[in-house]
């Protein structure tokens, strides 16, 4: 009987092999971003935190603009499953959801919007966290803005979109030194009077 040829399971365990050590480059990147600033960050580091060397960093993602662009489906996925809803959605459901978002990944996201101006890199990559925000607000409101009027369903998604933003957190978390229960309580506030008031204007 012959025997079953071994390549086919080489190629496998070799391609397992490769896809855990992005993992693990990708997880030590995105570990950098939370607490040093992109220029701090250097390829060596990432590859040693990862285990492996700087020539298979450059091998598979070229540098850190490859690295940029991984991180921010490492991070989307993160973020998808912190704001994750019920339907309908309260306003203290998205508040809380936000919290739950900001509270883990709201200083790495300041941190990053502080570089924008500095590292063209970073332009794509937060352009992309943008709009998946605001994609969020559309399904957390789906019904609200199912019910305003097409003419007007852009400009009440601009006001939820930024009350419902990192910055919005900020001002209330960091520079009024608010706690989380009464940060997400003056977000809650803040949603449900735009929903209120976009009923009452369009009702």
């Amino acid at each position: 009987m012959p025997a079953t040829p071994a390549r086919p399971y080489r190629q496998v365990a070799r391609a397992a092999a490769t896809e855990e050590t992005r993992r693990r480059i990708v997880a030590a990147f995105a570990a950098a971003l939370e607490r040093l600033w992109l220029d701090e960050i250097t390829l060596d580091d990432v590859a040693a935190a990862a285990g492996t060397t700087r020539q298979t960093v450059i091998r598979l993602f070229g540098g850190k603009e490859g690295l940029l662009a991984a991180v921010s489906e490492h991070f989307g996925r993160e973020v998808e499953l912190r704001r994750a809803l019920p339907r309908p959605a309260t306003p203290a459901a998205i508040a809380r959801a936000m919290a739950d978002d900001y509270e883990a990944s709201g200083e790495t996201i300041l941190r990053l919007l502080a570089q924008e101006g500095r590292h063209p890199a970073l332009v794509p990559f937060l352009n992309y966290g943008r709009r998946e925000h605001r994609d969020w607000v559309r399904r957390a409101f789906v019904d609200t803005l199912a019910a305003c009027p097409p003419a007007e369903r852009e400009a009440l998604t601009d006001r939820l979109v930024v009350a419902t933003d990192v910055y919005a957190w900020k001002l209330l978390r960091h520079d009024a030194g608010r706690s989380r229960t009464d940060t997400e309580a003056a977000i809650a506030a803040i949603i449900a009077a735009i929903v209120a008031a976009g009923s009452k204007h369009h009702g």
